[in-house]
């Protein structure tokens, strides 16, 4: 059963008992007024944690506004969160009112909150002590009544200590701190999300896909996720996207990837401990397994594809471990990572 305190968070699919915890502590700032800072890797979540903040605050009825500071070049990011009046530079015909005053009355996420150069990390701290703002070109302040919800990506305070960051502003932000867990220690979600991406992605596509093979379960928990739930959400769409309808999600509609993460225990190996064979055995497998995901695992095509005989191919299949597409041939491949 999946729990969500209420509809500000339903986004957030869990019964991960941390993730629970967080999620209830998230609830709980809501009400307040505080400065939030969430922390996590990327692909965790840290949007809809915030946009479930402002749900569940009294500014539910007021704007959302989300700024990912990273993807706004440096020499427009000024004007984007402060505004601008009309001749204030080159270009600016007209007045633009920034992000900031767009927020007021409700929450303002500042998402990758790391990337803001020095000279507006100043401007930022400055907005928050003041509760107020200058449009570029203006003399006038605008008073705001925002909420600032911050995240990152990497450590804070690890950028304090390089003196990229600065330590008044980190402080200034970090009034609540939430650090969201990545999916790979919540692996006892995947089958709450594979179930819920597959609806999601079947009701966007109009597809009828008839659930999942148990099999292929083991083999998602063991893959290690590094764009965590937007990773995991991107390859059950592409999986939706390629399968027929009526069918069963199986290990044969995985990428070769995340089948080869689990074999031999090889996503655990540097490849420069790997010695000749090893190596050529590995990307003999790698060659294998595309070959087979290619051709829907029809071995005499995948053969074919790879200019070898099927009986070679199935020998070299036996041998390398890859499975044959069935419960058992998935079980082998799970028993030889252990």
């Amino acid at each position: 059963m999946e729990m969500c305190f209420n509809k500000s968070f339903e986004d957030i699919r869990t019964m991960d008992p941390k993730m629970l915890e967080i999620l209830s502590m998230a609830h709980r700032v809501a009400k307040s007024t505080s400065n939030v800072l969430i922390t996590g890797e990327s692909g965790t979540g840290k949007e809809l944690v915030a946009r479930g903040i402002h749900r569940s605050s009294p500014r539910s009825e007021g704007p959302f506004i989300a700024v990912n500071c990273g993807a706004i070049p440096l020499e427009l990011l000024e004007s984007e969160l402060m505004g601008y009046e009309r001749g204030a530079f080159t270009g600016a015909l007209s007045r633009r009112v920034g992000d900031f005053e767009f927020a007021n009355g409700g929450t303002i996420f500042l998402d990758e909150i790391s990337s803001l150069p020095r000279p507006l990390q100043a401007k930022l701290l400055r907005i928050l002590q003041e509760r107020e703002i200058k449009r570029l070109g203006s003399n006038k302040t605008v008073k705001l009544d925002v909420r600032v919800i911050a995240a990152a990506n990497v450590d804070l305070e690890e950028e304090v200590e390089k003196g990229l960051f600065r330590q008044d502003l980190y402080f200034r932000l970090n009034v609540v701190p939430i650090h969201l867990l990545p999916l790979r220690e919540r692996i006892g979600d995947i089958p709450l999300l594979l179930d819920h991406f597959i609806k999601k992605a079947c009701s966007k596509m109009m597809k009828n896909i008839h659930g999942y093979s148990t099999e292929i379960i083991p083999i998602l928990q063991r893959h290690p996720w590094p764009g965590n739930v937007r990773e995991f959400e991107n390859l059950i769409e592409r999986v939706v996207v390629l399968i027929e309808d009526g069918k069963l999600i199986s290990i044969k509609d995985l990428p070769p990837n995340i089948v080869i993460s689990n074999s031999s225990g090889y996503s655990q190996i540097q490849e420069d401990t790997l010695g000749l064979r090893e190596k050529c055995m590995v990307y003999e497998k790698v060659e294998i397994m595309k070959a087979l995901y290619d051709t829907k695992w029809n071995r005499g095509k995948a053969a074919r594809l790879l200019k070898i005989h099927r009986n070679t191919l199935i020998q070299k299949m036996k041998k390398l471990n890859i499975p044959s597409g069935s419960k058992k041939g998935a079980n082998n491949i799970l028993d030889n990572g252990r």
